[in-house]
C-alpha cells in the first residue's frame, strides 16, 4: 500500500466533507420533480425527444412471484460478441478480433458452435489494403474475414474495436436469424451506438460516419436485422447491462437542476425504494413504462432522422427506438431495455416484452440467460486475448507496441 494510514484517514475526511455538501442538496425530490413534470413529454429544440407509450408510471413486482410465472416466450435467443481489445504492432498496424457467438434456451449446441469472427485492421500506409472474402472454418460453423479499416489521423484503436465488434456480430446475426423462434435478444442496443456516437464527436470521425461505406455498411446490417425480424413477425429486444447514456439528463439541465452524471443514475434514484428507516427495499424489481426516444442517438433512427442515409423499407417510425428502465435492488443494478417501435406499438406484445424481461432478471439475479450464455460463448478472457497476441506477433514478425505501465503493472513480462 503506497499511502500511509494517516493519510488513507485524511482522505476520508475530506470524503466526508463532500457528502455533508452534496446532502444539501436534496437529489431525490429534484428527481420526483423531473419525473412528475417534464418527461411527458420531453422537449429540446422544438422536438419531443422522449415521451411514454403508454401511461407514464412505475411499476413493481414481487421477484418470487415472477421469477416462478410461466414467461410469455416459450424459446429464447440471445447474441453476444467479444474482442481482444485494440492492439498497435511495431510494424504500425493498429487490429482488433472480434467474435460473436449466439446462445439459446432450451440450448441448441450446433447453434452454440457457430462464430463469426472479423479481424479489423488499420495501417496509415495507404497503398495497403487488407479486405479479404469470408472465409469458413471449424467444418463451415465459423466464418471468418479480414476488415480495412478507414484511415484516420486519431482514434484508430477506438475505429478498428468498434467496426470489428458491430461487424462481427451484426453478420452473426443476420446469419442466424432464421433459427429464432420467439424472440430474440441482444446483448447491448439495438444499433450500433458506439459507431453513431461518431456523429458528435471529433470532425474526423463525424466525417467518416458521413462519407464512408464501411461504418454504414455495419449500421446498415442493424436496419436490416429489424427488417428481417419485423417480415418474420419475430421480436427483437436490446438488453444493454452498463448504459452510458446521457442524453436524457443533457436536455434536462437546459430546464431544471438536474445533478445525475448520466441517464442511469436519475432512474436509479426513481426506481429504488426504501423503508421508513431508509433501508433498501428488495422484495421487488421495480420498472419504468416504455418510451420513445429520439435523444442523443437514437434520433439517427428518429422517423424524421436520416438514418445516415440507409434506406429503410418500413414505415420510417418502426425502426424508432423504444425502452424502458428495469431496476433489480439485489444488485443495486439498474439495467435499459430496448426495442424496435415495430415490436412495441402493440399493448399486448409490449406488456409480454416486459414480462419476459422481469421474469428472467428475476430468475437469473441478472441479465436473461439467452445473452448470458451468448456472453460465455462470445468473450475473450484474459488468458486467451494475451495468447491470441503472442500468436499474431509471430505471424506478423514483430511485437506489439509496450508502454512502461505495461512492464510497471504487470501486464507484460520482459524477459532479457
Amino acid at each position: 500500500m503506497t499511502l500511509d494510514p494517516v493519510h488513507v484517514d485524511g482522505i476520508a475526511k475530506l470524503a466526508g466533507q463532500v457528502r455533508e455538501t452534496v446532502e444539501t442538496s436534496d437529489q431525490e425530490a429534484a428527481a420526483e420533480d423531473v419525473w412528475d413534470s417534464f418527461l411527458d413529454p420531453l422537449w429540446q429544440d422544438g422536438t419531443k425527444i422522449l415521451e411514454p407509450l403508454d401511461e407514464q408510471r412505475r411499476r413493481k413486482v414481487p421477484v418470487e412471484d415472477i421469477a416462478l410465472a410461466d414467461p410469455p416466450f416459450p424459446t429464447q435467443h440471445g447474441l453476444d460478441s467479444g474482442t481482444i481489445n485494440p492492439t498497435t504492432f511495431k510494424n504500425g498496424l493498429v487490429l482488433d478480433v472480434a467474435q460473436a457467438a449466439m446462445g439459446s434456451v432450451p440450448s441448441d449446441i450446433e447453434l452454440h458452435r457457430g462464430r463469426t469472427i472479423i479481424m479489423a485492421v488499420h495501417s496509415n500506409d495507404a497503398t495497403l489494403r487488407f479486405d479479404g472474402e469470408w472465409q469458413g472454418g471449424d467444418r463451415g460453423y465459423a466464418k471468418r474475414r479480414v476488415l480495412d479499416v478507414p484511415q484516420v489521423d486519431r482514434y484508430e484503436q477506438r475505429v478498428v474495436h468498434a467496426l470489428a465488434l458491430y461487424l462481427a456480430e451484426s453478420q452473426h446475426a443476420l446469419t442466424n436469424a432464421d433459427m429464432v423462434e420467439d424472440l430474440f435478444i441482444l446483448d447491448g442496443p439495438i444499433y450500433p451506438t458506439g459507431v453513431l456516437r461518431w456523429a458528435d464527436r471529433d470532425t474526423e470521425l463525424a466525417d467518416l460516419l458521413a462519407e464512408d461505406d464501411r461504418p454504414k455498411t455495419v449500421v446498415n446490417n442493424y436496419v436490416d436485422l429489424v427488417e428481417r425480424f419485423v417480415e418474420r413477425d419475430v421480436p427483437m429486444v436490446g438488453f444493454i447491462k452498463n448504459s452510458s447514456t446521457k442524453a436524457l439528463t443533457r436536455a434536462l439541465r437546459r430546464k431544471t437542476n438536474a445533478p445525475w452524471v448520466n441517464d442511469t443514475a436519475f432512474f436509479r434514484r426513481i426506481l429504488e425504494r426504501r423503508d421508513d428507516d431508509g433501508e433498501q427495499r428488495t422484495d421487488c424489481l421495480t420498472a419504468t413504462n416504455w418510451f420513445r426516444s429520439r435523444a442523443g442517438t437514437d434520433g439517427i433512427m428518429a422517423a424524421d432522422g436520416d438514418a445516415l442515409g440507409i434506406e429503410r423499407s418500413l414505415d420510417p417510425e418502426a425502426y424508432e427506438v423504444t425502452f424502458f428502465v428495469l431496476y433489480d435492488p439485489r444488485s443495486d443494478l439498474v439495467f435499459r431495455v430496448e426495442a424496435p417501435y415495430a415490436f412495441t406499438k402493440d399493448p399486448d406484445r409490449r406488456a409480454k416484452l416486459t414480462r419476459q424481461i422481469l421474469h428472467d432478471v428475476a430468475k437469473e439475479q441478472g441479465p436473461p440467460l439467452a445473452i448470458g450464455k451468448a456472453d460465455e460463448l462470445a468473450k475473450i478472457d484474459r488468458q486467451g486475448s494475451e495468447e491470441l497476441t503472442r500468436r499474431i506477433e509471430r505471424t506478423f514478425e514483430t511485437d506489439r507496441e509496450r508502454e512502461y505501465n505495461d512492464i510497471r503493472w504487470g501486464a507484460v513480462e520482459e524477459s532479457f
